[in-house]
């Protein structure tokens, strides 16, 4: 989906949760498409791979819309780590009592945006 501010991609309802995934969305946040994807795979965390599927989601968004667009000309703009619903969950415990288990969710949603090629705007100011 293409916005006025870059492409995006949005994942919902993912199984992890915001407070362990947001570290690794803070590694990658403003960096150029190629070196993001190449932390996030060799990453051992759960939250890179989820994030690592939105992030090439919204690269392919914006290279199928745009046709000039290279993958070196891209980078992660924006990268928000939302909370989602939690799935209540009964945790019996001795003596006849019970705890309540939470399952937290997340959304993600990455921005990417073109880089402004410098050197070509130089020339054109020539």
């Amino acid at each position: 989906m293409e916005t006025k501010t870059g492409y995006r991609a949005i994942s919902k309802y993912l199984m992890g949760s915001p407070y362990k995934i947001r570290p690794v969305a803070d590694l990658i946040r403003r960096r150029p498409y190629p070196e993001a994807i190449s932390l996030l795979e060799n990453m051992p965390h759960k939250g890179a791979r989820l994030i690592r599927k939105t992030v090439k989601s919204a690269a392919s968004n914006a290279l199928s819309g745009n046709k000039q667009l290279d993958e070196d000309m891209l980078y992660v703009r924006e990268i928000l780590i939302d909370e989602g619903p939690r799935l209540k969950r009964i945790w019996f415990r001795g003596k006849g009592r019970a705890d309540m288990l939470l399952k937290r969710m997340c959304h993600i949603t990455v921005v990417i945006d073109e880089t402004v090629n410098s050197g070509a705007s130089k020339k054109a100011e020539k």
